[in-house]
């Protein structure tokens, strides 16, 4: 049986040499992902040759992720399924995107079945373009953002450090304490604690937008490849007109210019976030399907 175990800081350099072998714009191929969502998602990780394996989920409901890394891609799928069946489970890996599909069904023809979810497609978006807003189709971020900055002269941009963590932290919890819903936003914040308490050390890279030296709005993610940044986290008030647009369009233009994409993750099948991550415009949309093993 592989030997899965809680990701620890001490595993990111290992973790981070085989996702770079990854075949995908996939918002999960990052260390700081896994590691800040492994009490929520109950994660665990194995390293099994120079392949990176995740595993979600407890008893009979256990995802797991396509092996990432360099090798034999079929022995390391096989070890995944060797591994669900000693758990009398059925195998499902969740994630799977089209190039990973196409050596599923090279080396496994007609054995895996796939389950499509938009609401788990990753939404990529150039870079350029979310710094400049040109054009019509973004005549309103532009607005917004010029009423922000005419109804709050003395905002002003900063990139997160030490200094400014518990800004952020204070805002992310006034912005649930500002939420009625019956949502459950503990694993959430628990996440971004993770995220601050491990800053530094999972290369996490954060902006902030400030009112007369108040946080008022806050983003932070990591780098994925040379080419691809992706967004973890992201909250203002949302009766805050151009709080939105305004840290996302400044968090582009002062960190992430040397990018050419950026991936803002899934909209969950939420029609807010999905209208809010739409209104930007994606350049990819990114399909992830679970594979079932079938034998």
């Amino acid at each position: 049986m592989l030997q899965f175990k809680k990701p620890e800081i001490e595993d990111k350099s290992w973790v981070d040499k085989c996702l770079s072998y990854a075949q995908s714009m996939n918002c999960e191929y990052t260390f700081g992902n896994i590691y800040v969502w492994s009490t929520a998602y109950s994660t665990t990780i194995c390293k099994y040759n120079d392949f990176l394996m995740c595993r979600w989920g407890k008893g009979k409901d256990l995802q797991y992720s396509v092996p990432i890394g360099k090798g034999d891609f079929r022995d390391a799928v096989n070890r995944l399924i060797y591994d669900s069946k000693e758990l009398g489970i059925k195998l499902r890996i969740y994630g799977v995107t089209a190039n990973y599909k196409k050596l599923l069904d090279k080396y496994f023809p007609n054995q895996f079945s796939y389950i499509e979810n938009d609401g788990f497609d990753d939404y990529i978006y150039s870079v350029e373009k979310m710094a400049s807003l040109s054009g019509k189709k973004y005549h309103g971020k532009r607005n917004h953002i010029t009423n922000f900055k005419k109804n709050n002269p003395n905002w002003s941009f900063e990139t997160i450090t030490r200094d400014n963590i518990s800004e952020c932290i204070k805002l992310h919890s006034e912005w649930i304490s500002h939420h009625d819903d019956d949502s459950d936003y503990s694993f959430e914040f628990e996440a971004v604690l993770t995220a601050f308490e491990n800053y530094e050390a999972l290369n996490l890279v954060g902006g902030v937008i400030k009112i007369d030296n108040n946080a008022v709005a806050y983003t932070l993610g990591e780098r994925q490849s040379n080419n691809l940044f992706v967004t973890h986290f992201e909250k203002a008030p949302a009766d805050l007109q151009g709080a939105y647009p305004i840290i996302n369009q400044e968090f582009t233009k002062n960190c992430l210019m040397e990018y050419e994409y950026v991936n803002r993750e899934e909209d969950l099948g939420l029609d807010g976030l999905r209208r809010a991550k739409q209104s930007y415009y994606p350049e990819i949309r990114l399909k992830k399907s679970i594979a079932v093993y079938g034998g």
